[in-house]
Formats: structure tokens, C-alpha cells, sequence
């Protein structure tokens, strides 16, 4: 899945923004070493295949920190590997399967919320945003009542990208970011094109939690991650800075030249329903296989989100629906996944109609776009089993 990886102005989760590199600059991390952790019903790679070259040529010649993959196959057994260093200050190997900030991975997660409450009848797609949060989208060229729940989940409001602007290291709620987003004039009619926005997915998860009255972190925790098996998969708390779990550290560098830093601790309430949540490879090959299985949609539910319109945001033939996107194989048909991005981490991978599951993660978000060229090469390595 490669993005605009070289442009610096990259927005958060799909990419890297302005603002993101004030958030980085401001922010400091503790040093913690990080330990291993093996999945369940996991198996270490025991030779040096595709996958572990290319994750040892991310390291070696894209000059990442650190790498690490999961690969499930149709069985659901699931090979780890790991590659480069897990903590700089320390010298610590990077924990297989280790945790990292999955970014935009959690759109996915929220989209199944909402579709899971259309489901029950209480959510309508083509239902006006106003509806459920009356008063609150308007602006210059925004009206809530012409904005479906579909053209959040789409990514076709017109609705600006709140992390284009000014997001400052400080815990946020999220009609605070609303309204950085809506200060600013919409783009386009609802339905008129596609554009990538985090502001649709915060509204998507605040309406999750006014049609449930319960904390959007409550209900995708009771309606995906513990349907979906996930042991190491959690939604953090504003304020929660930390990774519960061995993880390997994630960086940033203000330029190619510039030392690495550390900023594994960050307060994640800017990112909430858009870009929050932590997990790892293998929880990730779970959830997407899980999805695509319908095991945690009906049908007609998982078909909608299965509806697409272009997307070249993600790639060339690449394709959006309802917080899902799929992306041409190399070797024939698509794989289904999202990929995310988050200070410090960079996360790609998904699912193919045939069961086979990759996840790929780097500890520190790529400004070039050789390198997230490589990184969705693995993916495609893997998912076409070479």
C-alpha cells in the first residue's frame, strides 16, 4: 500500500503532517526495554525466505531502525519475523510480534462498529450526520444535513483534514477536533469525489457512542476485539502514553541527516476513533481475516464495505469502501487490509480472498517513497507466497 511517503506534508495515519512534526518535536520518551513475545499458535521463521530479506534490506538499505512481520496462512498458522533493533539506547532485538501504534488500522475497526449498529437497524447509512449529532457539522461550504454516514465511512464528505492544522502534544476531546476541521471551508459537495480526512472517522465514532450512549473504546473492544480473538490488541485511554506490551521503540528525524528520536510515548487522543488503537501483526492478520470471513459483519453489511471507488491515495489501482481498502496483487486479484500511520510507526498489510494474511510494520515513518515502496513489496511478497 504506498502513499505520498516523500511529500513532508503527509497528513497523520494515511501520512505524515506539518503538524506532526511539531507533535514529535515536543514530545520525549523514557527508555524501555523492550522484551519477546510470542503469539499464539505461532511459529518463528526458521529460514531466511522473502520476507526476511526484504525485512533485512529495510534495515540495511533503507536505513529503518527496526521491522517486523506476521504471515498467516490458510491454516492459521502464523510465521513472525523480525529485523534491525528494537530499542537504539538499549541494543534490545526487536520483540517478535511486538505491539506498535497501528494508525488509520483502526478506521477499519471503527467502521465495523458502525456497520455492526446498521445491522441492528439503528444506524442508516444514507442517514444525514445531523441526525445523530444535530447542529454539529456546519461550516463554510459544510452542511451536516447533506453528509451521509456513507460519505464518512467513504471518505467522500469533503470534510477538511483536521490534521492538516494545528495539532499541538496535548490530550484532546474529540469535538475538539471537529472543530479545528470545521474552521476551515469544506473541499467539496458530499459525493462529489473521494479525499482522504481523519474528521470523517472522529464523526463516525462520535456517532457511535451517541447512538450507544457508551465510550466508543467500550464498544469496539465488546464488538471486535473480543469477538475477534485479539489478545493483544487494546484501545489506550487520552493520557495513556505508554505501549502495555514488549514492543520495539518507534523514531522521527526532522531530515535525512538529523540523529534519530525517540517517541515511543505519545498521548494518542488526537488520532481517537481515526487512528488510536495499538495492536500487533499477527492480532492485525486475526482482525482483517476475522472481517473478510464475516465473522464480524452480516453479509449484506461486509458487502457495502466491500463496495469501492477509486483511491489512488493508497496506489496505483488501489480502491476505498467503508474503512476497507483493497489493493492489486502482483501475482493476481486484491488483498483487503487498511495500513496506518502514527509517529513513530508505519503499518501495512491485509487479507486475500484466499485466506492468507501479512502484516508488515517499521519503527519510524518513512519520508521516502522508495522505502514505503519496499515495505508494500513484502506485503505483496507474502500475500502472493513467494
Amino acid at each position: 500500500m504506498s502513499e505520498q511517503a516523500g511529500q513532508k506534508s503527509r497528513s497523520f495515519f494515511g501520512a505524515r503532517s506539518a503538524a506532526a512534526v511539531a507533535v514529535v518535536a515536543a514530545m520525549t520518551a523514557a527508555v524501555m526495554t523492550a522484551g519477546a513475545l510470542a503469539p499464539p499458535a505461532a511459529f518463528a521463521a526458521t529460514r531466511t525466505d522473502t520476507v526476511q530479506r526484504g525485512l533485512d534490506a529495510l534495515v540495511r538499505d533503507d536505513g529503518l531502525p527496526g521491522a517486523l512481520a506476521a504471515v498467516r496462512d490458510r491454516d492459521g498458522r502464523t510465521r513472525t519475523y523480525t529485523a534491525g533493533v528494537g530499542d537504539l539506547a538499549t541494543g534490545a532485538a526487536v520483540p517478535g510480534d511486538g505491539q506498535v501504534r497501528i494508525g488509520s488500522n483502526t478506521k477499519a475497526f471503527t467502521a465495523v462498529a458502525v456497520l455492526q449498529l446498521v445491522a441492528e437497524g439503528r444506524v442508516g447509512l444514507d442517514t444525514p450526520v445531523d441526525t445523530y449529532l444535530p447542529g454539529l457539522v456546519h461550516g463554510e461550504r459544510i452542511d451536516g444535513s447533506r453528509i451521509t454516514v456513507r460519505h464518512l465511512l467513504q471518505q467522500t464528505s469533503g470534510l477538511p483534514n483536521y490534521t492538516a492544522y494545528d495539532i499541538q502534544p496535548k490530550p484532546y476531546d474529540p469535538r475538539d477536533l471537529v472543530a479545528i476541521a470545521l474552521a476551515h471551508p469544506g473541499h467539496f459537495d458530499p459525493g462529489e469525489k473521494w479525499e482522504y480526512s481523519n474528521t470523517n472517522y472522529v464523526l463516525a465514532g462520535l456517532i457511535v457512542e451517541q447512538v450507544t450512549r457508551r465510550p466508543l473504546a467500550e464498544e469496539i473492544t465488546r464488538r471486535v476485539i473480543v469477538p475477534a480473538g485479539l489478545r493483544h490488541t487494546y484501545f489506550p485511554a487520552p493520557g495513556d502514553i505508554t505501549i502495555r506490551e514488549p514492543h520495539p521503540h518507534g523514531y522521527d528525524r526532522e531530515s535525512a541527516t538529523a540523529p534519530l528520536v525517540d517517541i515511543t510515548e505519545m498521548d494518542p487522543s488526537w488520532a481517537w476513533a481515526a487512528g488510536q488503537m495499538i495492536s500487533t501483526n499477527a492480532d492485525l492478520n486475526r482482525f482483517y481475516t476475522a472481517l473478510l470471513s464475516g465473522g464480524l459483519l452480516p453479509r449484506a453489511q461486509l458487502d457495502q464495505m466491500k463496495t469501492t471507488v477509486g483511491a489512488e491515495y493508497f496506489g496505483e489501482g488501489a480502491r476505498y469502501g467503508l474503512g476497507l481498502v483493497s489493493i492489486p496483487l502482483s501475482c493476481g486479484g486484491v488483498y483487503w487490509g487498511h495500513g496506518g500511520s502514527f509517529p513513530g510507526y508505519e503499518t501495512r498489510g491485509g487479507v486475500t480472498a484466499k485466506g492468507r494474511a501479512a502484516n508488515v510494520a517499521v519503527t519510524i515513518q518513512p519520508t521516502d517513497k522508495a522505502a514505503m515502496n519496499h515495505v508494500a513489496k513484502i506485503v505483496d511478497t507474502a500475500l502472493c507466497g513467494r
